[in-house]
């Protein structure tokens, strides 16, 4: 089976989120399972020369967009046993950021869309299943079924489109997308793309993909609310039947605590006692308190409300009447910046806040901490507590989304548990365990370590999670495709239903004089008088 994850971005080539990680590591598991997977995404200025380097270009050539022509390079590079293919075009990629600032985020995603639609014969992997994650890719397939489905070569190819933020939907005026691609205005009514008189990607993807999947079961479930579904709602409950929530995992190899390189000190669950030299020494680095009986929460996050961020503001001095250290690291909007910057001149020796992407720092502070806090808004998965639990530092989180599903409240009469959470979101509900974790801390120091080794010896890994997408994979390819908007499925299953038409009650005994295996045609005209009152059928219409 021959599988294509089109994408924004991968790790470890360009990353600005969770989005990154998956496609990093789900091609790996799926690779080891047997199958052909490769990624294709954009040659972006951040991707480092370390990676240049080792390409080797394929080919160029040239794709309409709108009344122009671009240029299209693909470069190639294996990695960790995998093709990765880089989209080439100075003009949309070659810039100093990865996403928002230009103003022509539609035209650089539809040319990627058109882009990776073109390559496919080109570079000569024409795939089983084209998997294509959030808005960015939402238009490929859009542009499969309306103007590639009708071609040899694509007839056979199925889509899947991944959902791992429902927030972000790529919203453009309909006009500049269609000068841009041609789709037709049947492609922007309000059973395709068209989204509040705008032209949404996300909902093109949702709309026109055989298959959709979240990033977490109970995400699946909760963005077909109003409260969680982005006014897209409705027409996910349309396609329940084509909906799927698998759950995210982490890369387990460059997430181990026993051999990451970055650690002072490397642990594992058997060394336990081991962990607290690795807080010590961030305790130095970032010139807070060196006290190893001072537990510290960590916040490794995006920089936005959606991260619950406006509970912490509301109840900051209380968390800091525990005691604890509070260390955050990420960067976003500016009133969190300035709230953590305020945090840190109020409190020096408590807090540390550091606005930058740091990879090493990360993994220092998810080997340092003892909690850490995540209390989103809403999360439709989420790695950090993964990897959090992975090191053995407890999270407090949230109920919510992928959160519900990998963390589970510590209960202090059965014993079980993995973490602590809270369900409503409210500041004093996430105070309140805040307290009591810092509490157990302290006074129960054997449970709240317990807890940290059995959180450790958990599987958080892809492998489960790849065996799901490859079953999905594999009925998709065995079913016929789904149909376009408007358009009827394949009658072929419903003809035997109309040849059971003799069960009637109207005169059995004339349907001996009717042809043997009738056709399809007078079926529905015996069918027809059922529905009217009771009279004889018209025997020129038998």
């Amino acid at each position: 089976m021959k599988i294509l994850f089109a994408t924004s971005e991968c790790v470890p080539f360009v990353k600005t989120g969770g989005l990154a990680d998956v496609v990093g590591a789900l091609p790996k598991e799926i690779l080891k399972a047997g199958e052909d997977v490769r990624v294709i995404l954009p040659l972006y200025k951040a991707i480092g020369h370390e990676w240049r380097e080792h390409m080797q270009h394929v080919l160029y050539f040239y794709v309409n967009l709108g009344w122009r022509r671009q240029y299209v390079g693909i470069e190639t590079l294996q990695y960790a046993g995998i093709t990765f293919y880089f989209v080439d075009n100075e003009q949309y990629f070659g810039r100093d950021y990865i996403y928002g600032m230009g103003g022509d985020e539609g035209e650089r995603f539809a040319f990627f869309c058109r882009a990776v639609m073109e390559a496919l014969p080109k570079i000569d992997f024409i795939p089983d299943v084209l998997h294509c994650h959030d808005w960015q890719t939402g238009l490929i397939p859009v542009l499969h079924k309306l103007q590639y489905r009708q071609l040899e070569l694509f007839a056979n190819i199925r889509t899947v489109f991944t959902i791992h933020n429902l927030q972000y939907q790529g919203l453009f005026p309909i006009d500049t997308i269609e000068d841009l691609l041609y789709l037709g205005n049947l492609a922007y009514t309000s059973d395709a793309l068209e989204f509040y008189g705008m032209c949404s990607c996300m909902k093109g993807g949702i709309v026109f993909s055989d298959e959709i999947t979240t990033v977490s079961p109970t995400y699946s479930q909760e963005i077909q609310t109003a409260y969680y579904g982005e006014r897209l709602d409705g027409l996910l409950r349309s396609r329940v039947d084509h909906l799927s929530g698998i759950l995210n995992g982490i890369d387990t190899e460059e997430y181990d605590p026993e051999k990451d390189g970055l650690l002072v000190q490397k642990y594992n669950a058997d060394s336990f006692d081991k962990k607290v030299a690795n807080k010590l020494a961030l305790q130095r680095e970032l010139g807070l308190t060196v006290d190893a009986e001072i537990p510290m929460i960590a916040m490794i996050t995006r920089l936005s409300g959606q991260k619950g961020l406006d509970l912490v503001e509301c109840v900051l001095p209380e968390i800091m009447n525990t005691g604890a250290q509070l260390v955050v690291l990420g960067m976003g909007e500016s009133r969190y910046v300035d709230l953590f910057s305020w945090a840190q001149w109020k409190y020096p020796q408590q807090v540390s806040a550091n606005f930058q992407m740091n990879h090493a720092l990360a993994h220092k502070l998810y080997a340092a901490a003892d909690l850490f806090l995540m209390p989103s808004l809403f999360e439709p998965c989420g790695l950090s507590q993964l990897i959090s639990l992975r090191y053995g530092t407890l999270p407090v989180t949230r109920e919510t989304g992928g959160l519900r599903d990998t963390v589970l409240a510590y209960n202090e009469y059965t014993g079980d548990g993995n973490g602590f959470t809270f369900l409503y979101y409210n500041a004093h509900d996430m105070l309140h365990v805040i307290e009591n974790a810092v509490r157990m801390f302290h006074e129960q120091r054997d449970i709240f370590n317990g807890l940290a080794i059995r959180a450790m010896k958990g599987q958080y890994g892809w492998d489960q999670s790849a065996r799901k997408y490859i079953d999905l994979y594999e009925k998709l390819i065995k079913n016929p495709p789904a149909p376009l908007p408007g358009e009827q499925p394949a009658p072929a299953e419903e003809a035997p239903k109309a040849e059971d038409a003799p069960k009637a009650e109207e005169a059995p005994a004339k349907k001996p004089a009717q042809k043997p295996a009738a056709k399809k045609p007078a079926a529905k005209a015996e069918a027809k008088p059922a529905e009217k009152k009771p009279r004889a059928p018209r025997k020129k219409k038998a």
